[in-house]
């Protein structure tokens, strides 16, 4: 026995990293957040596969912000100088429900953001009634700030 698990031991061991490894092998940000990735080494191009997903700002050579745009899963690619890959992984972008109440009138849905007071958001998935009305409010709030701002 003792035999067998010096044997087996090392390899269950040697295959718990290598699963630890490829789960930490995807990024995860959140819908509407933003999340910086530190390089090791000088950027030149970075390349996102689908920028309707997630979306990447520069701050300088060696930090980014990935910001989640909308739900689902791809990938970006950074390059140095020399066209060598320092980064290439997978980006999921997934919903963010701490402090969130989800009202569910059969197949319709409204999300509320609550933080202490519950107010109307705009979430993907939402009633598209309510997500529009919620928008449009929003629009609306935004111009008259900005027309205030601009006096």
């Amino acid at each position: 026995m003792n035999r067998l698990l010096r044997l087996v031991l090392p390899t269950m061991i040697l295959g718990l990293f290598a699963t630890e490894a490829q789960a930490g092998s995807t990024l995860g940000v959140a819908v509407d957040h933003a999340r910086i990735i530190e390089i090791d080494r000088p950027a030149a191009t970075v390349i996102v596969g689908n920028p309707a997903i997630v979306d990447v700002e520069v701050l300088s050579s060696e930090r980014l912000v990935l910001t989640g745009r909308s739900y689902g899963i791809t990938n970006i690619v950074i390059l140095d100088q020399a066209g060598d890959m320092i980064l290439d992984e997978q980006v999921a972008v997934q919903t963010f429900e701490n402090n969130t109440v989800r009202v569910y009138r059969q197949a319709s849905r409204v999300t509320y953001a609550c933080a202490p007071k519950c107010e109307p958001t705009v979430t993907i998935g939402d009633d598209t009634e309510s997500f529009q009305q919620a928008n449009q409010q929003y629009a609306v709030r935004q111009a008259m700030a900005t027309e205030a701002a601009a006096r």
